[in-house]
């Protein structure tokens, strides 16, 4: 269908019709039942960030398994519960000490977006009830975050029954608006959420929200140079939370363990999953400044979110085991010295492909481009599935990519993810852009 996100097939999710079984995976190679390999250049939907069958990962899980799978988080706190806590606190920085763990990054957004209304009523401001996000936005499957995210596709069946926010134009430098400089960009976009917070009134806005890098919704585009503290300083001075959305570019996908270090700020709240666990058992968090919790604590006892596997001590304890991987092997510092490397190899391999608009990203999450015309920009005839087909034949070289559409307007454009593990060795992120380089010139010759 003209419009649809080629990763998202609903029918696929529910039975796994046409797809093939997987059998097993070790590295970055996953093998399906038929006895084909491939190369998981996206790990998953940019979760598998040690990639697959990791023995100390496994042998950590096996370990926990042996002795219980969960001590119901309201009833026991846990060694894998307190090692994880004190670990992301000291990854996320000495403000973001508080938090809650939850299944995944819908969870852990919807948990987010709770935490801030708790904040606020909590202050005797309950008035503030309305999210700000931006438009092109993707933060989850639960019906509030979904609330927040404009991805046309993912939105439309749920129409009329998701929460009202306010959505302010997208920032995209590779798509800057008429008569904007890529150098005025960022402070043009600040001067967009303004205008809305005053449109609003800022007594009734409870918290903006956005991705400092947006994944799966514009196709990895980072925010541009100081946009990040503009809107930093534009919270604090309307009394407004920042929730940074790092589901899919934090707990180091972009070469620091939060996105936002890049920038120097500090978010009120900040969503993490996917690289939190790298995908071995569902885990991702909602961090919240301490300046929230002092609160929180002091007027409900602390945050009022949380479910029957807050805290899951098995999915602490993978956790734990990647955490620990990370940082004793120093991936953060490989992925942010290679990551540059990477995304320069893969622009000069597709650099003679006029379909390629654009090659972007930061660290190892790497988004790429496609328009029908390189000086316009124009994208393509959506009805052309062109990120699709790069991807069906991506995978019949042995290559996973994440594909998606409509990042230009919901509808229109194409584009492309890689998000390889931080731990890919050099000859494996080599063959990656060779193999994505020759899909895309199987799948578009005739565009």
């Amino acid at each position: 269908m003209a419009g649809r996100d080629p990763s998202w097939n609903p029918a696929s999710d529910a039975a796994g019709a046409g797809l093939p079984r997987v059998a097993w995976g070790r590295g970055c190679h996953v093998h399906d039942a038929a006895g084909r390999r491939y190369i998981d250049a996206s790990g998953g939907p940019a979760v598998f960030c040690l990639g697959h069958g990791h023995p100390e990962v496994n042998a950590a899980i096996a370990a926990q398994l042996d002795r219980i799978a969960h001590g119901y988080r309201y009833t026991f706190t846990s060694d894998p519960l307190e090692e994880l806590t004190a670990r992301v606190a000291a990854a996320a920085g000495p403000d973001l000490d508080s938090m809650v763990f939850v299944s995944g990054g819908s969870e852990a957004v919807e948990s987010a977006l709770k935490i801030a209304l708790q904040y606020h009523s909590a202050r005797g401001e309950p008035n503030r009830r309305r999210f700000i996000a931006r438009r092109r936005s993707w933060h989850g499957n639960t019906l509030g975050a979904l609330a927040v995210s404009d991805f046309t596709a993912r939105r439309a069946p749920f129409e009329g029954a998701l929460v009202e926010a306010s959505f302010v134009p997208s920032v995209n430098l590779y798509r800057p608006p008429a008569g904007v400089a890529p150098a005025d960009l960022g402070a043009h976009a600040a001067a967009e959420l303004e205008a809305e917070i005053e449109r609003l009134g800022a007594e009734r806005v409870a918290a903006f929200i956005f991705e400092p890098v947006v994944g799966a919704a514009g196709g990895v585009l980072p925010a541009p140079e100081g946009y990040a503290r503009r809107i930093r300083d534009l919270c604090d001075r309307y009394g407004v939370l920042m929730i940074a959305d790092e589901v899919m570019c934090g707990a180091g996908r972009c070469g620091t363990w939060r996105a936002l270090e890049h920038d120097g700020v500090v978010p009120d709240i900040c969503a993490v999953a996917k690289g939190l666990g790298g995908g071995y058992v569902p885990l991702g968090a909602a961090l919240y400044h301490r300046r929230l919790a002092e609160v929180l604590d002091a007027v409900d006892g602390g945050p009022l979110t949380g479910h029957t596997f807050t805290g899951h001590t098995l999915a602490c304890a993978a956790g734990v085991a990647v955490q620990r991987i990370i940082e004793r092997d120093h991936l953060l510092e490989r992925v942010a010295r290679d990551g540059a490397t990477f995304r320069a190899a893969l622009a000069a391999e597709v650099a003679d492909i006029e379909a390629v608009g654009d090659v972007r990203g930061r660290g190892f999450f790497v988004g790429v481009e496609f328009v029908r015309d390189r000086a316009s920009r124009e994208p393509f005839d959506p009805a052309l599935g062109v990120s699709g087909r790069v991807g069906s034949a991506a995978n019949a070289l042995g290559l996973l990519l994440y594909p998606i559409g409509g990042n230009v307007d919901g509808t229109r454009g194409d584009a492309l993810i890689l998000a390889p593990p931080y731990n890919a060795p050099p000859e494996i992120l080599d063959e990656i852009v060779v193999l994505t380089g020759r899909a895309i010139r199987t799948a578009l010759g005739g565009a």
